[in-house]
């Protein structure tokens, strides 16, 4: 009795988060999958199966979209973790006297879009400050936001506003690990490779993980800073899954809309059972 009451305490407790999902999350997803399937508008829905599919797999604009959000992906997510952790690591045997570093860390983060946008441009607009240099000094300088150039300055732009966060991330993984185990394995003459591959490393994996997740979860944020950038239909470098979603909406083409947001979710959930899969896979061999 006791245990059926506190169980109903509980779900009334999480009750409000349940239905929120439930009507901001559920059904929304039931719809775009419906349209996914379907043909038309409104109550005029027609059942055409996985035609949609088909068709936007050879639609030339979201393989374009599509390549380029996964070759960012796989360009950011390595070397923002790299980086991150590198500096986690320096800052592990004294993260308490870090608090100010912390801080300057974080800024980027939560600096306005706008105000990010408006320092990339004052850097590397056509009469930027870097052009202008480059031009001085008698070198070619062509709009750098507007051609080939776009794609590593988005991706720097999205190292520079999020590896701080990862690195808060990993440092308060690698604070938890008791210091007695370094010391023991200093008493064994262990080196600080061995420390880091035998001591480090296998208490970091869940924090890893959630590293990774949340700057998956940014990379696709970075569509903000993207679409100030270079608009709705910005170089082909950076036109991004999000620019194809966001085009489909403005010309009512739902069909299309549904069939790529489902296969982003598809691709997200995917990444997240890699992962997640991996991290617990090397936690139950460390146990």
């Amino acid at each position: 009795m006791k245990k059926s009451k506190s169980a109903l305490q509980g779900y009334l407790l999480i009750s409000p988060l349940l239905i929120g999902c439930l009507l901001f999350y559920a059904i929304p997803f039931v719809l775009v999958t419906r349209y996914s399937l379907s043909t038309g508008s409104g109550s005029a829905l027609y059942f055409v199966g996985f035609i949609n599919y088909q068709d936007i797999v050879h639609n030339a604009m979201f393989v374009l979209a599509f390549g380029n959000t996964m070759r960012f992906l796989a360009a950011g997510l390595p070397l923002i973790m790299i980086l991150a952790y590198l500096i986690a690591l320096l800052m592990q045997k004294h993260a308490n006297k870090h608090k100010l570093l912390k801080s300057v860390f974080l800024f980027p983060y939560i600096m306005p879009v706008v105000g990010a946008v408006v320092l990339v441009e004052l850097l590397f607009a056509e009469s930027g400050a870097l052009p202008s240099f480059a031009r001085s000094l008698g070198l070619p300088v062509s709009d750098w936001l507007s051609g080939p150039q776009a794609f590593p300055i988005v991706l720097l732009l999205y190292l520079w506003k999020n590896t701080g966060y990862s690195v808060i991330l990993l440092l308060a993984g690698l604070v938890t690990i008791p210091e007695d185990q370094y010391l023991a394995a200093d008493l064994d003459g262990a080196g600080r490779w061995q420390k880091f591959l035998f001591i480090t490393t296998p208490q970091m994996w869940y924090s890893v993980f959630f590293a990774i997740i949340f700057s998956l979860i940014n990379a696709f944020k970075c569509f903000r800073e993207i679409f100030l950038i270079g608009g709705t239909h910005p170089n082909e470098n950076i036109y991004m899954l999000q620019h194809f979603l966001n085009n489909s909406f403005e010309n009512l083409n739902y069909a299309k809309l549904s069939v790529a947001s489902v296969l982003l979710l598809i691709v997200v959930l995917l990444a997240f059972a890699l992962f997640y899969g991996f991290v617990r896979k090397k936690e139950a061999f460390r146990q």
